[in-house]
């Protein structure tokens, strides 16, 4: 059981997968330049993001140890931690592009970080030769630019985002050590190891970028 609230309502607990129902950000008909109220998921002000007892990131969490299983537990919550920020939005506000003239959206982010799992994992480790997703020579940011408010391209864009992790996870497991080398047209030669210390710091930094998007769209803080 989580907590959420409608502006200038009190708090009501409410049953979610990640968090809080659907909150509408504008409700006043004000229009785009209408700020919603930051809200919590404990019910207190600027508290949490969710009950930490409740937050799969860290339920049965054991502190990992060896190089592989802390990069891999380090991406893994961050690459759910991308996924909670995104729960229980429409694809109106999933596309909500919050900071003009910025072409990011959080639509845009699952997106673009299909792509990325494309690929480091498929393109350059596994040389499968799989064409990009989105981008084009005529519209390289398409993952951006192209990320509009249809509830059947924002449930495409999740398809290919969680398929492009369950290879990325089937190749980590199946790959003897870190030390595998993949190959980049440019000649380059990454280890997995530093593939994974990439991706852990894609996601970071994009996290960030999703903490702000969507506390512009429901109010919802960062954590």
């Amino acid at each position: 059981m989580v907590f959420c609230r409608e502006a200038g309502e009190a708090w009501t607990a409410l049953p979610g997968q990640f968090g809080c129902a659907r909150v509408v950000a504008v409700a006043d008909g004000s229009g785009r330049d209408a700020v919603p109220d930051r809200w919590a998921a404990d019910g207190a002000d600027y508290g949490m993001w969710m009950d930490m007892a409740l937050d799969p990131r860290f339920t049965a969490w054991t502190e990992p140890e060896g190089e592989r299983a802390t990069l891999l537990d380090y991406l893994r919550r961050y690459r759910l931690t991308m996924e909670m920020k995104c729960a229980d939005l429409d694809a109106a506000q999933l596309a909500s592009r919050s900071v003009p003239p910025s072409t990011m959206s959080l639509l845009g982010l699952i997106r673009h970080m299909a792509e990325v799992e494309r690929h480091w994992f498929r393109r350059v480790m596994a040389q499968s030769g799989a064409p990009p997703l989105y981008w084009s020579e005529d519209v390289p940011d398409a993952d951006w630019v192209g990320a509009v408010a249809d509830p059947a391209l924002a449930d495409d864009a999740w398809r290919a985002w969680r398929g492009e992790v369950a290879f990325a996870e089937k190749f980590v497991a199946d790959s003897p050590d870190l030390g595998v080398k993949g190959f980049e047209p440019d000649g380059g030669s990454p280890e997995l190891r530093s593939v994974l210390v990439h991706m852990i710091e894609e996601y970071a930094r994009h996290c960030g970028h999703a903490d702000l998007l969507r506390e512009r769209v429901d109010g919802r803080i960062g954590q």
